[in-house]
Order: C-alpha cells, then sequence, then structure tokens
C-alpha cells in the first residue's frame, strides 16, 4: 500500500524525532531508559547497557522490567512508582514533574545493583503523559560522589587547613578564607590570578611543585616551602633603628601538600589542576630554629671562654671570644677600644691572625666621621643595628669598613661601670640584617670581650 503523500512529511517528522530522543539518550552521561504509559520499555542508551548488561536491542519492546532487569517479586511495585510521576503535580514554573527513588535491579550475569532514580514525565504535543524517562546511577557511586562535593565544600569552606586550587596555567581558580588571609588577599581578589601576583620570594620552588604534580610527579610527602606573599607596606623602624617588616612582608614556611585533579572516568584526559593544600607552621619552625641557634651560640660561648682561659695574653683571649662567635653569626668583628687620646683604635679584627696585636703599639687610630653607628653606641651606651644595602653603594666604604658588608652590628664594651670600646659585627649580601635576638647574642660576646680586656688593663695602655 502507498503512504500518501501528505502523511509522508509527518511521519519522516516522527521518526527523525524519535532518532534525534535515541542519539539525545545515548550521548548522555548517565544510565537513561524511558517506558510509555503502559510500562513498555521505549529507550535504553549506552550507559544502562554498560551498567547493567542488557543491550538496547534486548531491552526496548519488553512489557515492564519485571523477570530480567529487576526481580519478579518487585516489578508490579516498581511499574507503579515509575508511573506515579504522570499524575504528580508539575514543577515550579510549569516543569516537568519530578520524582526520586532508590530500588534493586538485576544485571546480566545475575548479579543485583542498588540504584538511585530519577523518574520525569514525558508530555506529547498534546500535553497528555506520554510516559516516563528514568535516569539511575549505582548509589555507591553516587555517595562517593557526594562525599566528593562535600570534601570539596568542606575544604574550601571554614578548613583547618589552606586550599588554593589552580589551572593548568597555574592561575589560581578556587581558595578558601585561609589561603587568601596566608596571602593577605581575598577569595575574590585571588581568583583568575598568576601565583606571580601574589607571591615573592618562593615562587620558584612552588611553580615547581605544582607542574611536578600536573605531570603526575607529586611529591610523595608534604614539603616545606617557605614563600614571602607580596606586600606594598613600608618598612617601620623599630625602636633599635633596624628594618622591621610587615607581616605580609615576612617569609613563611608553608607545610604543603599537592593533589592533581583529573576528571572521573576519563582516562588520559588533561588533568583540571592542582590542589595545594597547605598549613602555616612558620611560629612553629622559627621556634625551633631559635632554639637551635640559641644552642649553637650558648656552645660557642662556652667554647670561647674554655678557650680564652688559657690564653695569657688579653688581646689574644678577646680575639678568641670574637672568632668564636663568628660561626654562623657574622662574617667579620671589628675590636676598637678607647685610648689615653680621644677617639678608637684599631685593636684586633677577626678573621685574622692571632697574636697580630701582641706587643706595646695595638694597632692605629680609626677616624669614625660624626654619626658613626659606632659612636653612637658609645656615646648612648646602647646598641645599634645599622643596613646599608645595595642601594647605597658607598655605604660600607663611608663607614670605614670592608667592602662587602651591608649589614652592621655596633656593641658598647662595659666592664666596671665604663666603657672601654666596641665591637662591630658585619654582615655582607646574601644575609639577613641582625634581629633583636643577634643583638642579645652581641651583647653576651661583648661582655666576655670587655671582661678580658678589663683584667689586662688593655684599655688603658692603648
Amino acid at each position: 500500500m502507498t503512504i500518501p503523500s501528505e502523511a509522508q512529511p509527518a511521519h519522516r517528522d516522527r521518526v527523525t524525532d524519535d532518532r534525534l530522543l535515541s542519539a539525545l539518550l545515548d550521548g548522555a552521561d548517565a544510565a537513561l531508559f524511558a517506558v510509555d504509559t503502559q510500562g513498555r520499555v521505549t529507550h535504553w542508551n549506552r550507559h544502562a547497557e554498560r551498567l547493567l548488561g542488557w543491550s538496547n536491542e534486548q531491552a526496548v519492546g519488553r512489557e515492564g522490567l519485571g523477570g530480567w532487569a529487576v526481580r519478579e517479586a518487585d516489578a508490579a511495585d516498581l511499574r507503579a512508582r515509575l508511573l506515579a510521576v504522570l499524575s504528580a503535580p508539575p514543577g515550579p514554573m510549569g516543569a516537568p514533574a519530578r520524582q526520586a527513588h532508590e530500588f534493586p535491579m538485576l544485571r546480566r550475569d545475575g548479579g543485583r545493583l542498588l540504584v538511585r532514580a530519577r523518574t520525569t514525565a514525558i508530555k506529547g504535543a498534546d500535553g497528555r503523559p506520554s510516559g516516563v524517562y528514568c535516569a539511575f546511577g549505582d548509589v555507591h557511586a553516587h555517595l562517593a560522589l557526594e562525599r566528593n562535593l562535600a570534601l570539596s565544600e568542606a575544604l574550601l569552606g571554614d578548613s583547618t587547613w589552606a586550599v588554593l586550587v589552580a589551572d593548568a596555567d597555574l592561575r589560581t581558580v578556587a581558595a578558601n578564607e585561609r589561603a587568601a588571609q596566608a596571602m593577605g588577599l581575598t577569595p575574590v581578589d585571588m581568583l583568575g590570578e598568576p601565583l606571580a601576583e601574589f607571591v615573592g620570594d618562593g615562587l620558584p620552588e612552588l611553580e615547581s611543585a605544582l607542574e611536578r604534580t600536573l605531570a603526575g610527579q607529586a611529591p610523595d610527602e608534604p614539603v616545606e616551602l617557605w614563600l614571602t606573599p607580596l606586600d606594598d607596606g613600608m618598612h617601620e623602624e623599630d625602636r633599635l633603628g633596624g628594618p622591621h617588616p610587615p607581616p605580609g612582608g615576612q617569609r613563611h614556611c608553608l607545610l604543603s601538600g599537592f593533589l592533581r585533579l583529573d576528571t572521573p572516568g576519563s582516562l588520559g584526559a588533561a588533568p583540571l589542576g592542582v590542589a595545594w593544600i597547605f598549613q602555616d607552621v612558620t611560629r612553629t619552625r622559627r621556634a625551633a630554629q631559635d632554639t637551635a641557634r640559641r644552642a649553637f651560640r650558648d656552645s660557642q660561648l662556652s667554647r670561647a671562654t674554655r678557650a680564652a682561659a688559657e690564653c695569657e695574653d688579653p688581646v689574644e683571649a678577646a680575639q678568641l671570644h670574637l672568632h668564636y662567635a663568628l660561626a654562623g653569626f657574622a662574617e667579620h668583628a671589628l675590636l676598637d677600644v678607647l685610648g689615653d687620646s680621644v677617639g678608637l683604635t684599631r685593636l684586633t679584627e677577626s678573621p685574622g691572625p692571632f697574636h697580630e696585636a701582641a706587643g706595646a703599639a695595638h694597632g692605629a687610630a680609626v677616624r669614625y666621621g660624626q654619626g658613626h653607628p659606632a659612636l653612637q653606641a658609645l656615646e648612648r651606651g646602647v646598641t645599634v643595628r645599622a643596613t646599608g644595602g645595595v642601594a647605597r653603594s658607598g655605604w660600607a666604604f663611608e663607614h670605614r669598613w670592608p667592602e662587602e658588608a651591608e649589614h652592621a652590628l655596633c656593641v658598647v664594651l662595659r666592664s666596671r661601670g665604663r666603657s672601654l670600646g666596641v665591637v662591630t659585627f658585619l654582615r655582607g649580601a646574601g644575609r639577613r640584617s641582625f634581629d633583636r635576638a643577634d643583638a642579645a647574642y652581641g651583647e653576651d660576646v661583648a661582655l666576655r670581650v670587655a671582661a678580658a680586656l678589663d683584667l689586662g688593663d688593655v684599655a688603658g695602655t692603648c
């Protein structure tokens, strides 16, 4: 029988719509099937086939799911639950009605699978119910996804760890409050920005760890990264005259772990990015460093005292104290004492050959200019710290110090209520400026040097 020509367009449209629906269902990321108003299976996509093992040809056209996709005893109840969405009220804004269910299904190999499903009513062009489609998946897979989402929200929320997520271009795509606080910014200010915008010193080490993680070679254990968040604040002067950096400009020790973020279920796909999880342990690490530094310095003081006790020459004893003090502390130490005439006389320095100042002549007069840190320490009777830095290339020459000197610590020598002179410790490029702990150590050394000089009455004979 020939189909009338006027009916052919409608037939072709119906076939096209049906094929389009099948293509959409097969291309969906979830397992899907559809039934008509009588419960007959009309569609069964590839994800449903992979999950349960039943092919499209084996599923489509069956009257219900009983006896193959579900147990026969559960078939009637499941049919009623699937078709119940057809009589449910529509959703907001007239959207199709939806319902959620959990029920067991049968795999082709006879195993059972608990699924979580969402059913949606399908209406025809006339607005009447024409069927139901059901999206379903393994309950355990859903629970794992929900746990992952909950974990992500918890980490990016009020977590005790700082979390920053960077994409493959090392740009920030997410950060929680703790990560933003560590960088001195807000999460909004960090979004879309490269790490170089808010990390100063330590950036190469951080980027290297992130790139290794993207390449699948993440560190096996947490690593400690010393970073300096960028800060535009001006340095303040503390009461001893040394530069005191603001909190944002200090180096922070961040105990860090790195996780590569891959697309679930997509083998070989490019990574989504890297999660950088870290905790600021600066206080703990600095406390440990300070403890170790104090122990080492105390050991050096004790060694110097024992060595100086065997010296007959007080100048040699003073130089020994300076020699032991320099280890891990400074590059140079200059010992200037007050003589009978006005001004300071260079008695000795370290490093330098021992016994160089022995004898009647203890050195030449040191002509320091007005306002020199050594003269300030002597006049005020307090420790003075000074920093020239690379911006002042002639700073060391102006102060008559070795040309590589960039940081100075001048400590007055006091014994029996009088000033005997000044000891100056110098640090070069690449070393930090002297801090208060350094000043306290320098004062301990100066006390021992002053005692040795006063014992030999060297100051009065120069």
